[in-house]
């Protein structure tokens, strides 16, 4: 190796004294910022560089568990059909291809229209469409993101829209299905999504400067956009807009929302040149969520709402009458304590209920006839779960579609008839080379926080792993944006647990796993229990003799970087290394920036430092790059993108460079993707590999391994 690549990178110095509320910082890397700038590129080839100097000892086992992924992940698979119309939609993959194909076969004549057929897995069904190739759309392509595939009512037409960059900026097109060819139609720099209204019309949504999705527009198909009405426009930086509809297709919503308030705007799908009309007008606070349901022949609102207590309630009205106040409407569900009610979902004969009760996500389905019924929850029987009605995008469907995972069992999908109470198992994720779900185990303990709160930690490893003494542990973690890190199957998990790890979730506060309270009590000026929350998991994984500190790397992603930043400044000692994805590590910069992405909408999560001089002075003393010090730190790997609008690459690369000037021990590390987004890289393969990397630098600061 040169000199050149085993050297580290130093950041030129070039300070820029920031003043707010009489306060001042100086920042030595702000110039970072400008990412056209010939020195801030030649600044993160250079890292890049010696990030791949520094890990090129991986190289092999990098190699072994992107071979381990591929051989445990099936390539050429198809998922199961979704009736929608006259046709089955579906999705599939082929070997070697990067991208899926969308594809679509029609309803056979006489069949059960609820009974999804079976696709084989070689060769195409007799009739199939193929209506969207993504790896034509890819081809030529550094990077390659679908916003949109929405079809039309009919079935006629198919709008979707793609983004080269990684910025989340779309272009769409529509594909008449019945000829094969893109009418002239197209639009550009829309957000995520497309919804019809019928055949002819498109209602789509547009972000501003800020990258805040701000406005609703309607598109007559066969116009040019400059002709498009913008049918809703929000001022106020705090909310966000977006566009959708009924399952029942009779309505179309507009909602609109801040971290803490909502508001609701409807109109009949079959005026769709009319009028928005609101529901219940925003109330600063009150969050609710609007749905359409026919009862006895009658036209309802089905309103899931916090109007009467923080976890949510589920609420009713009719059409047609006179609105009540929220929190005056007749309930399906009272608000309770212990649990966070998180959503209803609409069909014509039933309507079921998403919600969180012990930290775990839970369904329950009512039979809707004459009147409401009850709602009945459904049982299953590991302690560590996931369980999601999927939907099915069809009214009158008589059956729902039940997905269920935990962390040892592959994902499994069911058709449940509502009627009978049956499940029929129609796909189980299928693990190539074999898997059996008892050669691993799952559960959780619980840690206790400084205040005494306990916090919920999910843990998976090899069932035959010796406990006797400790073992290396990867420690995740998020805890941000009432998210809740739930349990999934990982076939790239196995490559970790497999090589001796344990893999463990610390469910801190800030996220959702236990009820809106939890969330309230991690954010804003309580943003520091995440933090506490996460040393107090290490500390008891390390009190139990799960692992000690020389044996245990932290992870985390976004806002779960912001995570690992802080625990590094608070706790270093406390892990071996810690692996920071596009992480929030600069967010007193960010938030005093109202111009930057997501700014003012944040604000509502973090505080609002720009005006209120309390809110400055508790993020200037988490901030993980304003708090770096002259001390030893573990070894830091911090992944970004060039092109993530949601976390700039700034953050990290400033962090990394201040975190080199100033910390008297630890390696650290910055790979930049140069063509991606907030997500990653795209393709699958190249998510693999990049996910066998960071899984072998895991492996290898918590074991020692490099194969």
């Amino acid at each position: 190796m040169s000199d050149e690549k085993t050297t580290a990178p130093i950041a030129p110095v070039h300070p820029v004294k920031r003043e707010f509320h009489g306060r001042e910082f100086v920042d030595n890397y702000e110039w970072l910022r400008d990412k056209q700038s010939q020195e801030t590129l030649d600044y993160l080839n250079a890292e890049n560089d010696y990030t791949a100097a520094h890990t090129g000892h991986l190289d092999a086992m990098t190699e072994n568990i992107f071979q381990e992924i591929k051989s445990r992940i099936k390539q050429t698979d198809m998922s199961v059909p979704a009736r929608r119309g006259k046709y089955w939609y579906y999705g599939r993959s082929e070997e070697g291809k990067n991208y899926g194909y969308s594809c679509r076969i029609p309803v056979e004549e006489g069949s059960d229209p609820w009974t999804a057929p079976v696709i084989p897995e070689e060769g195409s069904p007799e009739g199939e469409e193929i209506i969207l190739d993504a790896n034509a759309l890819a081809e030529g392509k550094d990077f390659f993101a679908l916003g949109a595939a929405s079809i039309s009512d009919s079935g006629r037409y198919l709008a979707y829209s793609v983004d080269f960059a990684g910025d989340e900026r779309f272009e769409l097109s529509i594909k008449d299905l019945d000829t094969g060819e893109l009418l002239e139609d197209h639009l550009t720099g829309i957000f995520y999504g497309a919804t019809w209204a019928g055949d002819g019309y498109i209602f789509y949504s547009t972000v501003d400067d800020a990258w805040r999705p701000d406005a609703v527009w309607r598109h007559k198909v066969g116009t040019e956009q400059s002709a498009d009405v913008r049918v809703f426009h929000e001022e106020d930086e705090h909310f966000n807009v977006g566009i959708g509809s009924a399952r029942s297709d009779k309505y179309l919503f507009i909602g609109v929302g801040s971290k803490i308030t909502s508001e609701a705007w409807v109109l009949d799908t079959e005026n769709p040149e009319g009028e928005f009309r609101p529901l219940w007008t925003r109330e600063t606070g009150v969050d609710y969520d609007v749905d359409h349901a026919v009862v006895g022949g009658e036209d309802y609102w089905i309103v899931t709402h916090n109007a009467t207590g923080p976890n949510f309630a589920v609420g009713y009205a009719k059409v047609d009458a006179e609105l009540p106040a929220l929190r005056e409407l007749p309930e399906l569900l009272a608000h309770d304590d212990t649990t966070r009610i998180e959503g209803v979902d609409t069909y014509r004969d039933h309507m079921v209920v998403g919600y969180r009760r012990g930290g775990i996500g839970r369904a329950a389905i009512m039979r809707v006839g004459d009147d409401f019924g009850e709602f009945e929850e459904l049982n299953f029987n590991e302690e560590l779960f996931t369980v999601a009605v999927a939907g099915n995008p069809e009214w009158d469907a008589p059956v729902v579609r039940v997905s269920y995972v935990s962390y040892i069992q592959p994902a499994q999908l069911f058709d449940y008839r509502v009627d009978t109470g049956e499940y029929t198992l129609l796909k189980e994720q299928e693990v190539p080379g074999g898997y059996d779900p008892d050669d691993y185990v799952a559960y959780r303990i619980w840690s206790t926080a400084s205040d005494g709160t306990k916090i919920p930690v999910s843990v998976v490893h090899r069932s035959d792993l010796d406990r006797t003494k400790p073992n290396p542990t990867l420690l995740y973690g998020y805890g941000s944006y009432e998210a809740s890190m739930d349990p999934y199957f990982s076939a790239s998990r196995l490559s970790l647990m497999d090589r001796g790890m344990i893999y463990a979730v610390a469910h801190v506060r800030g996220g959702g796993e236990m009820g809106r309270q939890w969330y309230d009590d991690g954010k804003m000026l309580q943003k520091k229990n995440t933090f506490t929350d996460f040393i107090a998991v290490a500390d008891d994984l390390i009190e139990r003799r799960v692992t000690t500190s020389d044996q245990m790397v932290a992870e985390g992603g976004s806002a779960g970087g912001m995570l690992m930043g802080a625990v590094a400044n608070m706790a270093p000692d406390r892990f071996t290394a810690i692996q920071a994805v596009v992480p929030f590590v600069d967010p007193l910069t960010s938030m005093l920036m109202p111009e930057l992405p997501l700014t003012v909408p944040e604000w509502e999560e973090w505080g609002d430092p720009y005006h209120d001089p309390e809110y400055y002075d508790y993020m200037k003393s988490y901030s993980p790059y304003e708090n770096v010090e002259a001390k030893d730190y573990p070894d830091i790997l911090a992944i970004t993108s060039l092109n993530d609008t949601r976390v700039l690459y700034v953050e990290p690369a400033k962090w990394i460079a201040q975190l080199r000037a100033t910390a008297t021990g630890g390696e650290f590390l910055l790979k930049t993707e140069m063509a991606a987004g907030h997500g990653g890289v795209s393709g699958r393969y190249d998510k693999w590999r990049q996910n066998a990397f960071e899984y072998a630098w895991t492996i290898n600061k918590a074991t020692g391994l490099t194969e």
